[in-house]
């Protein structure tokens, strides 16, 4: 058989079975005396063979590890370690599917999705409570409020898979208690008062206070508070989130972790 005939019979490209050769995955035939290799039935039930174990998943090298063993003991493993990571792929398409759903339904419900979308779906409920809250207030939502969610959807994306406790009590308090996300909204109107005042403001005190006051205490007991040389020692985040807000502002939040941080001991 010439090579067109041997791709066409095991169902591939010429190039395919010209890659293999290349990279030692199928014996290349030696040249006849008139120019042309000669592929053997032989050369074509391993290359029909490839396509098979390609088709079920594995990578060439692992083709290849197959290949070199007649006796079929590595294909068992290898089989059956790719049955476990097909097992969890299709777990991660089941949650990214859920997650999508949910997301469509959002948008169905609302019209749009927010600007921080996609997060988890507690985040997600956190963002919905919001959104209604802020719609029943008089005015443009405050920019703190903007601000507090994409620093959320920031600290959940980079820790996945983390520690979550947190969130799942701040959700939770704030859902349950439509009091208590009037009373953060307040504190947000309040520190955008703060946008262009000083940090030796006389607000800012009562505005850290107030601040403290609308933290539910199961989500303070949950929060990993930093130390106060943490806040200013070996954390490029948190010189990029200070420098990210005004003077007064930057005072009254660092009032306020000083406050959780005596109310959590």
């Amino acid at each position: 058989m010439r090579i067109g005939e041997l791709a066409d019979l095991a169902g591939i490209t010429t190039r395919a079975v010209r890659h293999y050769h290349r990279i030692g995955l199928l014996p290349e035939p030696p040249r006849q005396p008139n120019g042309y290799r000669e592929y053997a039935l032989r050369d074509a039930v391993e290359l029909a063979r490839v396509r098979r174990l390609t088709e079920l998943g594995l990578s060439l090298d692992e083709v290849r590890t197959v290949l070199a063993d007649d006796a079929g003991k590595d294909l068992v493993e290898i089989l059956a370690e790719l049955d476990a990571d097909l097992a969890r792929q299709e777990e991660a398409i089941r949650d990214r599917r859920a997650r999508l759903a949910q997301l469509l339904k959002q948008a169905e419900r609302t019209g749009r999705l927010p600007t921080d979308a996609p997060v988890s779906p507690e985040l997600t409920a956190l963002f919905d409570v919001m959104a209604h809250t802020s719609a029943g207030l008089p005015g443009p939502e405050p920019v703190s409020a903007a601000k507090e969610r994409e620093l959320l959807a920031l600290l959940e994306t980079g820790s996945p898979g983390g520690d979550r406790g947190w969130l799942d009590a701040l959700t939770h308090s704030l859902s349950a208690d439509p009091e208590a996300m009037r009373r953060a909204y307040d504190v947000y109107a309040r520190m955008d008062e703060l946008a262009d005042a000083d940090e030796d403001d006389p607000r800012v005190p009562e505005i850290a206070r107030a601040m403290v006051a609308a933290v539910p205490d199961e989500a303070v007991r949950a929060l990993n508070i930093p130390d106060a040389g943490d806040l200013d020692e070996n954390s490029g985040f948190m010189d990029a989130f200070f420098a990210e807000v005004a003077p007064a502002q930057s005072a009254a939040l660092r009032r306020a972790i000083a406050l959780l941080r005596e109310r959590a001991r």
